[in-house]
């Protein structure tokens, strides 16, 4: 991944679009639904994924996950007219490795009401109409999930593995740490949502661990979370007792000796400093198990949690945020020392520490695969905030 600009202020103005009684903030602060879906759609490396709008609604997912996207960038006479005839042009030019091609709607198109299924083109066109006003990323995954529509082959042995989304910076890392911490256990990884193929979508093991709950879809039942040491613990504890086969101690004596690890150079970093006052935003079930981590091993007083999403039941406060102006508020209200999120948090209070756990990340380079799930997600997050918190004390942040 290069290096991106910081995202641009006049960008933030907070704008709204209604249709019914749906409303969906304009807001760039977290993608909308069809970047969601699109970013769902994405890891399936069988199916073709084709944005059926304006540029704009191209270029916004584009720069947030890699891989080949299409477009139909259509322009005024299409979007009076139809984009039918440009649709069909695009879906000519998908290349034949592309066992599918799934065609997005956006604003304009699922407005004016086209049938992307009916364009005439031979080749299997999935339709997921995941238009931006439906909703925030994790409604167009879900819908993208639903379009898809995922099986369970009960003789297929392992264990699937979900909420994974290319568009996430810690994607990759996720992954490879949820393979690693499966293969200590003795299980194999199954299904990956989504970063599989449309064969293995509809062969999916009986059981899934997710490395974010926060993401509906996959299938299977779902057994646990491994966001935090504490959820990695029950997650292999239950896939113990339902799978007799695998052995999680291995795991369990790992997790005991990262928390060793964690609280001797919590100690050390509180006998020299006080415990920082944090705010939190991002998705929420990765903000509380952050939460979660910061309170057990720093003694953190947590003055905010701004969830992306709609947020589940958790021990911590948590509110809703998607609009810029409420971050800033909240952050000019509190005055955290350390803030954990993405780069408009980063770029609104920069006086605060900070570390990003929440997409968009701008302005860094991010080459390696960095997880924020599992022990050695739990571990960097660890890391990286008492780095932060002791170069804004050297004053060098």
């Amino acid at each position: 991944m290069g290096e991106v600009p910081d995202p641009d202020p006049r960008l933030n103005r907070g704008e709204t679009v209604s249709r019914g009684n749906r409303t969906a903030c304009t807001n760039p602060v977290w993608p909308c639904a069809m970047a969601g879906a699109v970013s769902c759609l994405s890891g399936i490396h069988d199916l073709a994924v084709v944005i059926h709008g304006s540029s704009g609604c191209y270029y916004y997912p584009a720069t947030l996950m890699p891989g080949e996207l299409f477009g139909t960038f259509l322009q005024e006479p299409e979007v009076i007219f139809g984009g039918d005839q440009r649709l069909g042009e695009v879906l000519s030019t998908i290349p034949p490795r592309y066992r599918k091609i799934a065609v997005v709607t956006t604003c304009v198109t699922a407005i004016t009401g086209e049938d992307p299924a009916g364009t005439g083109t031979g080749r299997e066109v999935l339709v997921v109409d995941s238009p931006g006003f439906c909703g925030g990323m994790e409604e167009g995954y879900r819908l993208a999930m639903e379009a898809l529509s995922p099986s369970v082959d009960p003789e297929t042995p392992g264990v699937n593995l979900d909420g994974l989304h290319p568009a996430d910076p810690f994607s990759r890392g996720n992954l490879r740490e949820a393979e690693r911490l499966l293969d200590l256990a003795g299980a194999t990884p199954a299904t990956i949502f989504s970063d599989t193929t449309l064969d293995r979508l509809h062969r999916a093991a009986p059981v899934s661990l997710s490395v974010n709950p926060d993401l509906a879809g996959g299938a299977g039942q779902r057994i646990g979370s491994l966001l935090g040491l504490r959820n990695v613990r029950e997650s292999f504890e239950a896939l113990g007792e339902i799978s007799p086969e695998t052995d999680p101690d291995p795991v369990l004596r790992e997790i005991d000796q990262a928390g060793e690890r964690i609280t001797h150079v919590g100690d050390k970093f509180l006998r020299r400093q006080d415990p920082p006052s944090v705010a939190i935003f991002g998705m929420a079930a990765p903000a509380a198990a952050t939460a979660e981590m910061l309170t057990t091993y720093l003694d953190c007083r947590i003055v905010a949690i701004g969830s992306r999403n709609k947020p589940g039941l958790s021990r911590f406060p948590v509110t809703q945020m998607t609009s810029l102006e409420e971050i800033r508020a909240v952050l000019d209200r509190e005055q955290p020392d350390l803030i954990l999120g993405s780069s408009y948090e980063r770029m609104v209070h920069p006086q605060s520490a900070f570390v990003g756990i929440t997409l968009p990340l701008r302005g860094r380079i991010q080459l390696r695969s960095r997880p924020l799930a599992g022990i050695e997600g739990a571990l960097d997050l660890m890391e990286q905030v008492l780095n932060a918190c002791m170069d804004r004390a050297r004053g060098r942040g």
